[in-house]
């Protein structure tokens, strides 16, 4: 009973000081109109792209079983994991620095004086400590650590996103080089066989010799555009093997004209990317750790108690008798008060409350990048949508003047420039359209990661 006083001037002293105070979010965040307006997003409900499983989005078996090899293999999310594993030893020594501290430092030695006989002499002694957390400084270290700890699970969280992503526009590239191969061979097997047939009207003077050597030039062309592709397709398999990290092996895949994407895409709430978005949790857990990093620089000012003592067994009690032996116990309370070292404690605050700033600046700056991303995704989708429609209209028409064109050739009412420019464009219109699916289908995957998408632990699944 004698202590409550002593206890209730200390809880006194740690209420003033606020040395305990708690991390709380940041107000005036800017999160207020951080989307813009799309026909696309609405706004008004949690539910989102981001909130729904891998899985579900990408339903292609062949991208699942490699997102799944790349979830097990991949180096820089097992980096990440192992990141995780050494907070969490953090945060468990900060916790056992509230526990004493024992050691046993056993000695023995002889001594003789003036020649006589020498003595023998030990000690036993196990000597304990214990630092008594009055002013916060053990317990906003613990606290700093598991921030730190969260804010490493957040990387983790975010490497994942980022690698489910990667691997999924990998994929979605490898099919759109596919379809744009695909139309390459089928556009030169054309070209092979109408320079054939105007070798044969050259014998019989249908056509001139430039004509021929013109197509001629142009099935050169195609065939060097041919081995573009192929040489990109290659890189992205090298690029994709390396994401699953693994060497190369042949990547089973589907078609880009077989993959389907939600119709109905909605974004949440701007609020929402404050727990969904990986990297904006890993900065707001980074501003936590500098709260409580601040929070021990104030305590340093404040006086720190340690209790030690000890208990062992030693001959060396300084009787007439050799050798007696007895159990030596002790006890001591160490008050350390700082004295001389304020201006270097001042600075030390300084310094934190700086860094506390600078997170506060990053917290809200992954903040505007996040709502810069998803903004970019949302439009993103809907213009490559509308590119797609036009492209395909203007891919209708073009077929119908190439088959115009082509009769009219063959009946001499059009010239061979007019058949081959149609041609040409009708191939680069064809490619158009590939393209278009696959930057749309790119863009939902980048709506995906910026909603914080793929975040999740397979088990949350």
């Amino acid at each position: 009973m004698k202590y409550l006083p002593v206890i209730a001037i200390l809880s006194l002293l740690l209420s003033s000081c606020n040395l305990y105070k708690e991390y709380s979010r940041p107000e005036n965040l800017p999160v207020e109109n951080l989307y813009r307006d799309s026909t696309l997003a609405r706004t008004d409900t949690l539910t989102s792209l981001g909130t729904m499983p891998w899985r579900e989005l990408f339903t292609d078996p062949c991208l699942q079983a490699l997102i799944n090899e790349a979830l097990a293999e991949n180096t820089d999310l097992q980096v990440a994991l192992l990141r995780i594993d050494q907070a969490q030893a953090g945060v468990k020594a900060a916790g056992q620095a509230f526990l004493p501290s024992a050691s046993l430092s056993p000695s023995a030695g002889v001594s003789s004086v003036d020649g006589g006989k020498a003595q023998f002499s030990y000690n036993i002694p196990v000597t304990f400590s214990w630092e008594a957390d009055i002013f916060g400084k053990l317990r906003n270290a613990k606290k700093e650590q598991q921030s730190l700890l969260l804010g490493q699970e957040a990387y983790a969280a975010a490497v994942r996103s980022e690698l489910i992503a990667s691997v999924a526009n990998s994929y979605y590239a490898l099919l759109m080089l596919d379809s744009q191969i695909e139309i390459s061979d089928e556009t030169i097997a054309l070209w092979q066989e109408q320079l054939r047939t105007m070798e044969l009207q050259l014998k019989v003077g249908d056509v001139r010799e430039n004509a021929v050597s013109q197509a001629r030039a142009n099935l050169n062309q195609l065939l060097a555009a041919r081995n573009t592709l192929l040489r990109q397709q290659r890189e992205t398999e090298n690029a994709l093997c390396t994401l699953l990290g693994s060497a190369w092996h042949p990547i089973d895949r589907s078609t880009l004209e077989a993959q389907q994407m939600p119709t109905g895409i909605t974004v949440g709430l701007p609020l929402h990317l404050l727990s969904a978005r990986p990297d904006v949790v890993q900065a707001e857990m980074q501003l936590a750790a500098a709260f409580y990093g601040v929070n021990q620089a104030r305590a340093a000012f404040y006086p720190s108690l340690t209790l030690s003592g000890s208990v062992g067994w030693t001959n060396s009690l300084g009787q007439a008798v050799s050798n007696p032996g007895g159990w030596l116990l002790s006890a001591l309370g160490t008050v350390v008060q700082p004295l001389f070292q304020r201006g270097k404690l001042k600075q030390n605050l300084r310094v934190s409350e700086d860094e506390q700033q600078i997170a506060l600046l990053n917290y809200k700056q992954s903040l505007l990048n996040a709502g810069q991303e998803v903004n970019d995704a949302l439009y993103a989708i809907e213009s490559y949508g509308n590119d797609l429609a036009f492209h395909n209209d203007r891919l209708e028409a073009l077929e119908k003047t190439v088959k115009s064109n082509e009769l009219l050739f063959r009946t001499g009412n059009a010239t061979y420039l007019e058949l081959l420019t149609s041609r040409q464009e009708l191939v680069n219109s064809r490619l158009n359209t590939v393209a278009d699916r696959f930057n749309r289908l790119q863009a939902t995957v980048n709506l995906y990661k910026a909603l914080g998408g793929g975040a999740a632990d397979i088990s949350d699944e």
